[in-house]
């Protein structure tokens, strides 16, 4: 199995991507720890322990971090996936939004590494996978508190990635296209057809699409892999 013992965390992970990847890290070894504002809607598997909390929180990430070290005394994966989205444009953005926006998608992915580093850094070795989008490249009307964290998710990963890159710490991101999730499904029908129609491929993906993505990052046949922006979208940034 490709990840055979390994400590993993995922946030976001009791549905959607979150959930795809939390379980295909299990069946391919991984002990994981999900962590979610929600509860997760199916039975958890073999191998997996849920934490509720706001991945906003430095609390929680001392909390699990903590956690996991006494009980594994390490962290070998990150995947930092909890996401909102606001589909405001400029002009029309609430303030209040904007600040949790942020908090969600970009601070929480700082937190989630400054927590999990140290903890990597004596073992010489660690993957961290931060979900990004292909907003965070190229951009679309609207939703501009999500376009502008998501970028900054695409230069932080970068610049983990080379701060840690001779330390055995290896940060890359994944840019998921338009993929059936629970917010997808939420947003207008209308937007949802419109980046369709525009994608190669003709379809929008599904999780398992992430989750085999996820999987090939954290797992050591991906051990000259940093700083690197896997996009996972149909071929919608290719044009």
């Amino acid at each position: 199995m490709r990840l055979e013992g390994k400590v993993a965390i995922v946030t976001g992970g009791s549905r959607g991507i979150g959930r795809a990847i939390a379980d295909r890290f299990s069946k391919e070894g991984a002990l994981v720890t999900l962590i979610d504002r929600d509860k997760p809607s199916d039975a958890l598997h073999e191998g997996q322990h849920f934490t509720q909390g706001d991945v906003s929180s430095p609390l929680l990430w001392e909390q699990v971090t903590g956690e996991i070290l006494a009980k594994c005394r390490r962290i070998d994966v990150l995947v930092n996936n909890a996401g909102i989205i606001d589909h405001a444009k400029v002009h029309e953005i609430d303030l209040a939004q904007w600040e949790r926006t942020i908090a969600v998608n970009q601070t929480a992915v700082m937190l989630g590494m400054r927590a999990v580093i140290p903890t990597m850094l004596p073992n010489h070795a660690g993957a961290i996978v931060n979900i990004s989008s292909i907003w965070g490249s190229v951009a679309a009307a609207g939703a501009a508190s999500y376009h502008a964290t998501k970028a900054a998710v695409r230069n932080l990963t970068k610049n983990a990635a080379v701060t840690y890159a001779n330390q055995g710490v290896r940060v890359n991101s994944i840019h998921p296209g338009l993929i059936r999730t629970p917010i997808v499904d939420l947003q207008e029908e209308e937007k949802t057809a419109w980046v369709i129609a525009r994608t190669p491929m003709g379809h929008m993906g599904i999780p398992a699409d992430i989750a085999n993505g996820a999987l090939f990052l954290a797992s050591d046949e991906a051990a000259f892999v940093t700083g690197t922006e896997l996009y996972i979208d149909g071929g919608y940034t290719a044009q």
